[in-house]
């Protein structure tokens, strides 16, 4: 059984910054990649980027390049999530997941997900 754990989630004001973890399985998948996603109320998960763990190869959306940044801790078994510049637009509740081998954009793909995290910026 695999399960990931999501925190760090909270307010902040606008042009502020927030750090997510997603706690990995202490044993897990030696090839595999993580992918944050979110979702807004009534709206669609979204992709939001994706590492990959052996690498530290990191892909991102769009709408969050050059503002968000992901990295893992391979000690802590740890996938990071660092949000600078926060919008409004950001507020959503953000989920970690993982597949085996290569990320993606699709959730679909994605076999293991955490419980999700709320963050919402206030202006």
């Amino acid at each position: 059984q695999v399960r990931l754990v999501e925190s760090g989630g909270g307010l902040v004001q606008a042009g502020g910054s927030l750090r997510l973890s997603c706690v990995m399985p202490a044993r897990t998948f030696t090839s595999y990649a993580v992918g944050w996603f979110r979702q807004a109320p009534g709206k669609e998960r979204d992709f939001v980027g994706s590492i990959n763990w052996s690498s530290g190869s990191a892909y991102y959306a769009d709408r969050v390049k050059g503002r968000f940044t992901i990295s893992r801790d391979n000690a802590a078994n740890t996938v990071y999530l660092q949000m600078n510049s926060m919008k409004l637009e950001d507020t959503a509740v953000y989920y970690c997941a993982a597949r085996r081998y290569g990320g993606s954009d699709n959730a679909r793909l994605y076999e293991y997900w955490g419980q999700g995290t709320q963050v919402t910026v206030s202006s």
